[in-house]
């Protein structure tokens, strides 16, 4: 049966390419598709997760971590009284221009932090130290953006907010889900560079509880001595930015929809074309029949032709989009593709190409045995 497939499949070159092409077009499409709809999830709540925080206390109803409203520094000592808390941080994430060498402005995240206590710093640094940062106006910014925000690197002048800042460091690979970088300082620098908080605001403060502290239990703790303020859990307001970023705003929408629109054009082209095949081949599926092959036996066949268009395939999509994926991993916009993601796609292939030949098997186990006895 396998030997019969294989002919069955190479008889019509040019029929096998039809379907081979509308695999790899689905497949490759699904892959960059569904690996941007990655890139938008790490990327949307990426200093959330990163943060180091068990506990978020913010303003209330909030959209999105990007969207914090002041707050004021005596929230902070009665948060600190509640039971399993042991440290509570001051943590500022605020628009604010960033002045290009044109003399227009950019707008850019910055991003305050407590240096000693560990939360919400900046990761992956190949340049530079958090203690650096300690500096009067100095500043931290990724060297993706480099050219975006009009420098060079560690030593350069910039102005923010109308003050003057100093590139002390770089970090590779922070992303922002929006067009505006993030720009990382210290919670005393970043009071600077944020004209809309006072001395004693903040916008979120970050708890971190004591070791073997019941997570569920502080929340609802610091929610009772807080109830002007909201509180999450670190997973709560990753998922809530999430959310917002990438299905509210319609971006992980589209590229579901995309993926979902390769998927559709894969199983038409497949359909078709393994169709085409067994309707070419009919006579041979009646001889089997008439010396007596049973119905399993010819979906075998089918599926086995199925499963080998599959696998030719997903060989060649995969090896496309690795490609599409390392040329832009060190872009703004990467392409995810994490193992998990190419396995699963594997499965949709070959999901794909036995869905399609669902109603050849239905035209080969119906055929007249006695057709192959007929001019």
């Amino acid at each position: 049966m396998g030997i019969l497939a294989w002919k069955n499949l190479f008889y019509d070159k040019i029929r096998l390419a039809v379907t081979l092409v509308g695999i790899v077009f689905s497949l490759v499409l699904m892959l960059v598709q569904f690996g941007l709809f990655l890139n938008f999830v790490e990327t949307a709540a990426n200093v959330v997760d990163r943060s180091g925080a068990d506990l978020w206390l913010s303003a209330p109803d909030i959209p999105h971590v990007n969207a914090g409203t002041p707050l004021l520094e005596a929230n902070r000592w009665k948060a600190l009284q509640a039971p399993g808390v042991e440290r509570v941080d001051r943590y500022i994430l605020a628009w604010v221009p960033w002045k290009l060498p044109s003399g227009s402005s950019e707008a850019v995240m910055i991003v305050g932090f407590s240096p000693e206590g560990g939360m919400g710093r900046p990761w992956n640094i190949v340049s530079g130290s958090i203690e650096a940062l300690k500096a009067e106006n100095a500043v931290m910014v990724d060297e993706l953006y480099l050219s975006k925000l009009g420098v060079k690197g560690i030593g350069d002048t910039v102005e923010i907010s109308g003050r003057r800042a100093k590139i002390v460091g770089l970090t590779h690979g922070i992303r922002s889900f929006t067009t505006s970088p993030y720009i990382f300082t210290t919670f005393k620098n970043a009071l600077n560079y944020t004209p809309v908080l006072q001395p004693d605001e903040t916008i979120f403060f970050l708890v971190k509880t004591k070791p073997g502290a019941d997570v569920e239990a502080v929340k609802r703790a610091l929610q009772e001595r807080l109830p002007n303020l909201d509180v999450y859990t670190n997973q709560e307001m990753s998922r809530k930015t999430q959310v917002y970023w990438v299905l509210e705003t319609g971006a992980g929408v589209t590229t579901m929809a995309g993926a979902l629109l390769g998927l559709v054009v894969g199983i038409v082209v497949v359909a078709q074309t393994i169709y085409a095949a067994t309707v070419d081949h009919i006579r041979e599926f009646g001889t089997l029949k008439a010396i007596g092959a049973t119905n399993g036996r010819i979906y075998q066949v089918i599926l086995l032709q199925a499963a080998l268009s599959a696998a030719m395939g997903y060989a060649v999509a995969i090896s496309i989009a690795k490609l599409i994926a390392d040329s832009t991993s060190s872009g703004n916009v990467p392409i995810l593709l994490p193992p998990e993601v190419a396995v699963a796609a594997f499965i949709v292939a070959l999901a794909m190409c036995m869905g399609a030949s669902v109603i050849s098997i239905r035209k080969a186990t119906r055929i007249d045995p006695a057709l192959v006895f007929r001019g």
